[in-house]
């Protein structure tokens, strides 16, 4: 049996409240009894893309009740991974891509079939794109909290409106938020802190920070801000997970950290809502690296072979795992995860068609950028001038060869923009940040493995946001880059819902 923080009966009766605000916490507080009494929580995930957010609350022990997801392939991969035991219309039925913009809570409640809307969710989830807060400001956010139906008119908070609609519908006992760093300081907004106030407003005590997944698990340094809040009658401040793991962040980390706390003045002061980052104890194991996350992966050189062709790369194929390969422990997590089982091998293991750069790909360094792989293609041309004419051809003859050839061989990007357009993994250190372009720009993640002169394959991608093998994604290998580049790494989500799930229990 669970031990309390405090008894059930006292989280009864206010004095002083709106009809309308008693109702909210009479709500809660009976959602409160149930999970105190044994309930499972019940997780509604909004903006859901394929899952990786389902996914961590899931195996932290939650219920998944649904979700909202305007993207229909992304919607397609997370009704088919989550929904796959139950008959075929309620897999349909949760595969439906919604925009929650036309979608109201309670709409979405009766279609899904979740009950009464005030009583059916315990904590939401979800990470509205920043785009939809910018330059509305923190008064006017104030005021859509309040009156809602008094700002449809203004697209940029539309996503924010329905947000906060859920919330207000809902009645959730948490809300937990990620986004991208820069949302601390977007259009000269510390959003995050604007929505605190917001959630404060409805009843809730909220704070936020930035965490890196490669600090809890994850083999990629990817940094997300969180916000995490708690419903008044939890009667607790929220807190963030604990590392698990020690990395020391490359300086571009935190650089984009700086940049982000730009725009948070008073960073522990009284009325502020922001965490300090939780600081890995260098005592702990180190990050996961690419290695330890890849390395039983099937090898792929067909491409070196010429086998393979340019076009759309389905999911078709089985490959058994790698044989005689050491099985690290993560490596056995991804294998073996309950209920998302690798089956001895991998469906999604495919990779981009890009001919021109497998010889560039070869010859690059650990760590190597674009200028550096720009410089090693014009040695690579030269050679090959050299090579076809001899050292006795002229000037104008190698010339002419060399603008005849440089398509072929040289990447026609100026190296003096955008350096990690192209970056060569490190075999022993966790990868940096995946991100949504993957399909139509993998350069930023090339193999660690010269032999096998690539870019990362979808399996690959999904291995460094920590899905496990038997995690499917629904369309082809540049929808499914997408889905994977747009996801909350599950073992992220599954830590913050960890810190969470205590809380709701009483846990101390």
């Amino acid at each position: 049996m669970l031990e309390l923080r405090a008894p059930v009966t006292a989280f009864v009766g206010r004095k002083g409240q709106s009809a309308a605000a008693t109702a909210d916490h009479d709500s809660r507080t009976r959602k409160l009894v149930r999970l105190r009494l044994g309930g499972r929580p019940r997780v509604l995930d909004l903006f859901a893309g394929c899952g990786g957010m389902s996914l961590g609350f899931l195996a932290a022990g939650f219920s998944l009740s649904g979700s909202v997801e305007s993207d229909p392939l992304a919607a397609e991969s997370h009704a088919r991974n989550f929904y796959r035991e139950t008959t075929w219309q309620e897999q349909a039925n949760h595969a439906v891509a919604r925009d929650i913009t036309i979608t109201p809570p309670q709409t979405l409640v009766h279609d899904l079939k979740l009950g009464a809307t005030s009583e059916c969710v315990d904590v939401l989830i979800g990470g509205p794109p920043c785009q939809a807060f910018a330059r509305v400001g923190r008064a006017k956010l104030r005021e859509i909290a309040e009156h809602p139906q008094a700002f449809k008119h203004d697209g940029r908070a539309n996503l924010y409106i329905s947000f906060m609609e859920y919330v207000s519908a809902l009645q959730p006992l948490a809300v937990v938020m990620e986004n991208v760093p820069d949302v601390m300081n977007f259009g000269g907004h510390n959003i995050p802190e604007e929505m605190c106030e917001a959630l404060e407003s409805k009843g809730y005590v909220a704070r936020y920070a930035l965490l890196n997944s490669a600090r809890y698990g994850v083999p990629q340094m990817r940094e997300r801000m969180f916000l995490i809040a708690y419903a008044s009658e939890l009667r607790a401040t929220p807190k963030l997970p604990e590392p698990t793991h020690s990395h020391e962040l490359p300086r571009g980390y935190e650089g984009t950290r700086q940049v982000a706390f730009k725009n948070v003045t008073d960073l522990f002061s009284a009325g502020g809502h922001v965490s300090q980052t939780p600081d890995p104890d260098f005592g702990l194991p180190p990050a996961v690296t690419a290695r330890e996350a890849l390395a039983d992966l099937p090898r792929i050189t067909l491409h070196l072979e010429g086998k393979l062709r340019r076009g759309a790369r389905r999911f078709t194929e089985w490959l058994p795992y790698a044989a005689n390969t050491s099985l690290t422990r993560y490596a056995d997590v991804m294998r073996e995860w309950p209920g998302f089982e690798g089956d001895g091998g991998v469906y999604d293991h495919v990779i981009r068609y890009l001919p021109r750069d497998y010889a560039i790909f070869r010859r690059m360094r650990p760590g190597d950028q674009y200028p550096q792989a720009h410089q090693l293609a014009l040695r690579m041309l030269e050679e090959i001038v050299e090579r076809q004419l001899g050292p006795e051809a002229s000037a104008a003859q190698k010339s002419s060869l060399r603008q005849r050839l440089r398509a072929s061989v040289v990447p026609p990007y100026d190296d003096t923009k955008f350096p990690n357009k192209w970056r060569k993994m490190e075999a022993d250190a966790p990868a940096r940040t995946l991100m949504a372009h993957l399909g139509k720009d993998g350069y930023s993640h090339i193999h660690y493995d010269s032999s096998q002169a690539r870019t990362i394959s979808v399996r690959e991608a999904a291995r460094l946001q920590s899905f496990p093998d038997g995690f499917r994604f629904s369309g082809t290998m540049n929808p499914a880059f997408r889905q994977i580049g747009n996801a909350v790494p599950p073992l992220m989500a599954k830590a913050v819902a960890a810190v969470i799930r205590k809380e709701l229990f009483g846990i101390a």
